[in-house]
């Protein structure tokens, strides 16, 4: 039965496991593919890099594509401010996010993969190959054909978009592609092509290991399993934590809270800002993302340097292929620094409002879709702090 009531920290994704790491795989293709899928339905696992599509589905879809040359790509770009929690998948258990991948492989029919590492995690790069030896040596002695290597990024933060990605893969400029057709459509090198994050393949692994009905056990019965969360800011507890999903975020911040926290910014800076008035809502569902970076910010924190910064984030790294990030994201920035300096009206902020909720429907992809997250959220809640 799903817990429905208080946050628990929960040891899913790092428990021990007493055999070899690579039996969950050999253990998993004995398996029916379709029994694979349906189990990974039946968990009611989310992708784990912020957009919370089905997992099942997904890998459903792919399966269903009739190409004989597919590919699987891990997306460990993690670019998100404020996560780090893929990091220390790679560093601590590479083997659960390998095994996802090879789960996936062998369901999909692929026989190439590839782990996509965001440039400044270059120092992964020997031990990560190390892993990927160990398991290609794995995979031969259990007849499955499927090759991983790994593909260093440059360090744009649009390539954690999943086209951008595969665009800069195949060397050309990390801009989003027009969808569809979608990477299970027509991917790297125009074939079909699964794109997860690196929590999602180690938790669909974990799925495979446990099975679908305890996997389910965890969380509420709205949302399975349990979450990585990347806890930074105003906290005496910051680092990695596995929770349970479904808590409010009134729990999440009694035990990682400073006693003084008065917002919550769930799910990056593409995330939400939660007030404190708001903290009785989930942190994750309810419109929120499920990046699972969460900074805590206390009453010392002005807000507006926060969205400031958060601003200036967003147009450094727009990739300006289209207008309303490239231009909106400047024009957010000069706006809130106009109305703080007194050169515009408090009522501008409304124009601001309005110009990121228009930035949300006609921006290419979630870079510029996502700026109206934050600045809604932290304007609106905290619109003293921008004036004064």
């Amino acid at each position: 039965m799903a817990n429905n009531n208080k946050l628990r920290k929960v040891d899913i994704i790092f428990s021990a496991y007493p055999g070899n790491p690579y039996d969950i795989l050999k253990n998993a293709i004995q398996r029916g593919k379709n029994e694979i899928i349906d189990d990974l339905i039946e968990s009611g696992l989310r992708g784990r890099g912020g957009a919370g599509f089905l997992t099942g589905y997904k890998w459903r879809f792919m399966a269903q594509q009739k190409e004989t040359e597919k590919y699987v790509i891990c997306n460990a770009d993690e670019g998100e401010p404020g996560t780090f929690k893929d990091r220390k998948l790679l560093v601590e258990v590479p083997r659960r996010v390998i095994t996802g991948m090879a789960i996936a492989a062998y369901v999909t029919d692929s026989k190439y993969g590839v782990i996509y590492l965001r440039a400044e995690y270059a120092y992964l790069i020997a031990d990560l190959q190390k892993e990927i030896d160990i398991f290609q040596e794995a995979a031969k002695k259990i007849g499955l054909d499927f090759t991983i290597e790994i593909f260093r990024g440059a360090g744009a933060y649009v390539c954690g978009e999943e086209t951008a990605l595969i665009e800069s893969m195949e060397g050309k400029r990390g801009e989003p592609r027009n969808k569809p057709p979608y990477p299970i459509q027509s991917g790297y090198l125009g074939k079909p092509t699964l794109v997860n994050n690196v929590e999602t393949f180690a938790s669909a692994a974990m799925v495979c290991r446990f099975g679908a009905e305890t996997y389910k056990s965890y969380g509420t019965d709205d949302q399975h399993g349990s979450k990585l969360f990347s806890i930074s800011g105003d906290s005496p507890k910051e680092g990695v934590h596995e929770l349970e999903l479904g808590m409010k975020i009134s729990d999440f911040v009694q035990e990682f809270g400073d006693g003084d926290t008065k917002a919550v910014q769930v799910g990056g800076v593409a995330g939400f800002c939660i007030p404190r008035k708001n903290f009785e809502t989930s942190i994750i569902g309810e419109g929120n993302t499920t990046g699972g970076a969460t900074m805590i910010f206390n009453s010392t924190r002005s807000m507006y340097n926060v969205l400031h910064n958060y601003l200036e984030f967003f147009a450094e790294e727009s990739c300006g292929q289209c207008t309303p990030c490239r231009i909106g994201t400047q024009q957010l920035l000069k706006g809130i620094e106009a109305v703080k300096s007194g050169e515009k009206p408090e009522s501008y902020l409304q124009d601001l409002i309005k110009l990121s909720r228009t930035m949300k429907v006609t921006s290419k992809c979630g870079l510029g879709q996502s700026v109206t997250n934050s600045f809604v959220s932290i304007v609106e809640n905290f619109k003293e702090e921008m004036i004064y």
